[in-house]
């Protein structure tokens, strides 16, 4: 019998026949399956590299859109600083019209309540010369009844009336 390596021919018959096969197997399988496997795995890595590629996309459409967002928002904080500036100004405006007009107003009302002392002063006035006149009548009417005659009473009366005439009131 022959032996190598410790194993007898048969064994060792076996065992190449099996190498045979497995490599023919290997091959055939090669053969076989690495053209599908390789388009398998091209494909994926296709369609990872096309994710990858939309995936850069979507991040530039979203820095895009970032960009336009806060330029917008500097408009806005823009405007809103000039439509509160302007509505500063028309309250200023409003306020120094409103004080204006009230000082105006005021004005009116001091002079039309200076007008009505003016003419209370001037009816009180008038309302005591009247009573100092019916006053000053009733006791000299007294007086004079008392100690003058029909005669007296009317050259005197004459009198009183005629300097009555020629006098004027102070104000």
């Amino acid at each position: 019998m022959d032996r190598v390596f410790g194993l007898d021919s048969q064994l060792l018959m076996q065992i190449i026949a099996n190498l045979i096969n497995l490599g023919i197997l290997a091959a055939a399988m090669t053969y076989l399956l690495y053209k599908p496997v390789r388009n398998i795995l091209r494909k994926r890595a296709e369609r990872i590299q096309g994710q990858l590629t939309l995936a850069e996309e979507e991040m530039a459409k979203a820095t895009e859109l970032k960009r336009q967002y806060e330029l917008k928002m500097e408009d806005i904080e823009r405007e809103k600083d000039e439509i509160l500036g302007e509505a500063r100004k028309q309250a200023a405006e409003t306020g120094r019209r409103l004080i204006s007009d009230a000082k105006a107003e005021a004005e009116v009302v001091k002079e039309r309540a200076a007008a009505n002392v003016r003419m209370e002063w001037e009816r009180a006035e008038e309302e005591m010369r009247s009573a100092i006149i019916d006053v000053s009548a009733v006791m000299a009417e007294k007086f004079v009844s008392l100690a003058i005659n029909k005669d007296t009473h009317d050259r005197l009366f004459s009198e009183t009336m005629s300097d009555l005439e020629g006098m004027s009131w102070r104000d």
